[in-house]
């Protein structure tokens, strides 16, 4: 599922929560927020990732880039975007929109990529939650009219029994938690005329709120939200016109997150067969889809890719980590819901097929009825020589307690995961206080690093431009990072690119920050270009052999665990 961090007014007893830091200029005209993310540690004290520099000296060394493709499996991409339609990676043996597989790969006029939530009969939107379909599919097996038959279904099919009964308490409680939500969050909206009439032209402050008595219900409801809004630079203040506005649009983000899942947990929706058209049981089925990349909501995926690759134009001064090296494939995975597990194998492979070198996969989910066939997955990509750079999703939890899947873990005891190269990313905020972002999943041993997915700045459609947060960020960070090394140093193993972004994060021990990830730190990108370039290549475009090489043991091992 592609997740959501709003940063509006939390209805719980209308208290307020926020992730936003405060900043003296408007955040749309700073400048120096939009691109905070690229910063040097070292003479900024902002935890960025110092983007320039490491091209800097990747280019004193004499090495001249390749062009690297990035994978960005997701909701869609605008592949139009004016700060991204210059680095969409354009399938060179595709003659588009002739209506024929030209290359002979299964899929037609993949000129961009692919869309495996799609088909003849139109994309999917909004689909279900993983832990509804469990629900959905498996109830009737283990809780049916015959309680003899259950009992021996549940002996039966001990794991399917396992997982249905977690899937079966968090859709109980999350199906319920999103109606409260959107009925809280519509309150919300119903109250902002009221908040406005109570500011009477005046800008909202605490000293202006002081002698205000509501007459109504509603007023008392107005003035409670009012009262938590004057603690947030967003707000505080503004004039009621600007409280207005400003509220409209994030209570609109929040209803259109909250809306949704009316489907997303209703047992008797499924759009996969009518839109779509293929036998979902059938996990060897690979040729389905369409090409619509863009698909009917493309914000993250939009936003994904700028981070990896944007590109400055007109007034806008973003730009991605990698956006000189790298060119984004768009498959489309992920729909307002859960991911499913045939899907993301697909996309996997097809990305791999079609010349990925690195996957970027902002999405997870708590259950994985089909998570072998992912494993068999990134198995096949790690025999390519493939990254897999993975969010480590926005619970707050520690993953080894609560696992997202897909995984690179197939037990959480294991001591080490089964292939060599994922790298799961955490997110970091630039404040220094608080380096983890409060909503970021955590483990020292099952997240490599962590990167700034607080406050991005990046594209979105249509032609636009927007401030996110999320791991889904924070990834898009990292897998630009490993494209800029593997550009320039194409030999680059996915597990020798994890490490040397792991062994030369900046650290910091703030809040125990450092036993979060098994890097302690944030990445720095020049750091972990001279890491690599010194112990990893030999001036040929070669990975120089490792001490763990030479010793037999495999590469991974360099990388600990």
């Amino acid at each position: 599922m592609k997740k959501v961090i709003l940063a509006a007014v939390f209805l719980a007893g209308f208290t307020y929560s926020s992730a936003q830091e405060t900043t003296a200029v408007d955040p749309k005209e700073n400048k120096d927020l939009m691109t905070w993310y690229h910063k040097d540690f070292a003479t900024t004290k902002v935890y960025g990732v110092n983007t320039e520099n490491a091209y800097k000296f990747l280019e004193s060394k004499g090495l001249k880039p390749r062009t690297v493709v990035v994978g960005v499996l997701d909701s869609g991409v605008q592949v139009d975007h004016p700060g991204l339609v210059k680095n969409m990676w354009t399938n060179p043996n595709e003659v588009p929109n002739n209506g024929k597989d030209d290359d002979g790969n299964g899929y037609i006029d993949d000129i961009h990529g692919w869309n495996f939530i799609g088909g003849k009969n139109g994309d999917i939107g909004i689909d279900n939650m993983e832990v509804t379909r469990v629900v959905a599919k498996y109830k009737p097996i283990f809780e049916g009219e015959d309680s003899t038959k259950n009992k021996a279904n549940q002996a039966k099919m001990p794991e399917e029994f396992a997982m249905y009964m977690k899937s079966k308490e968090l859709f109980t409680k999350k199906s319920v938690d999103a109606r409260q939500s959107f009925q809280r969050y519509s309150m919300i909206n119903e109250a902002i005329p009221s908040m406005v009439a109570i500011l009477g032209g005046q800008p909202l402050t605490a000293e202006n709120l002081k002698n205000k008595k509501p007459a109504t219900q509603q007023e008392a409801a107005a003035l409670e939200v009012l009262s938590n809004l004057v603690k947030s630079p967003d707000f505080a203040g503004k004039s009621p016109a600007e409280v207005e506005k400003t509220m409209k649009e994030q209570i609109k983000g929040a209803l259109d997150y909250f809306g949704p899942m009316a489907k997303q947990y209703d047992l008797n929706y499924d759009p996969r067969a009518e839109i779509v058209g293929d036998n979902y049981d059938d996990y060897s089925e690979k040729n389905y889809g369409n090409n619509h990349y863009q698909g009917p909501d493309a914000e993250h995926g939009t936003h994904v890719s700028g981070i990896i690759a944007g590109l400055p134009q007109g007034k806008e001064v973003q730009y991605g980590v990698a956006s000189r090296v790298a060119k984004i494939m768009s498959v489309r995975t992920v729909p307002n819901g859960d991911e499913r597990d045939k899907d993301v194998a697909n996309a996997i492979r097809y990305a791999v097929d079609n010349g990925a070198k690195i996957l970027n996969m902002s999405f997870g989910k708590p259950v994985s009825p089909g998570k072998n066939v992912v494993w068999d997955a990134f198995k096949y990509a790690e025999d390519k020589g493939v990254l897999l750079v993975k969010a480590a999703g926005n619970e707050n939890e520690d993953v080894a307690e609560h696992l997202a899947y897909p995984t690179n873990f197939k037990n959480i005891t294991d001591a080490a995961p089964f292939v060599n190269n994922v790298m799961v990313v955490g997110a970091s905020t630039n404040r220094n206080n608080e380096l983890r972002a409060g909503f970021s999943n955590y483990n020292k041993k099952m997240v490599n690093v962590f990167a700034p997915g607080e406050e991005i700045y990046s594209t979105v459609p249509t032609n636009e431009y927007s401030y996110q947060q999320g791991t889904s960020m924070a990834s898009p960070v990292a897998a630009g990072a490993a494209a800029v090394l593997l550009a320039y140093m194409p030999n680059l193993k996915p597990a020798q690119i994890i490490e040397a972004l792991v062994k030369t994060s900046n650290a910091s021990t703030e809040n125990e920050f450092g036993e979060k990830s098994q890097a302690g730190g944030v990445i720095d990108v020049k750091k972990a270009a001279e890491y690599a370039y010194n112990n990893f290549y030999d001036g040929k475009s070669n990975p120089v052999k490792t001490k763990a090489v030479k010793k037999s043991r495999p590469v991974k091992k360099s990388v600990k665990r």
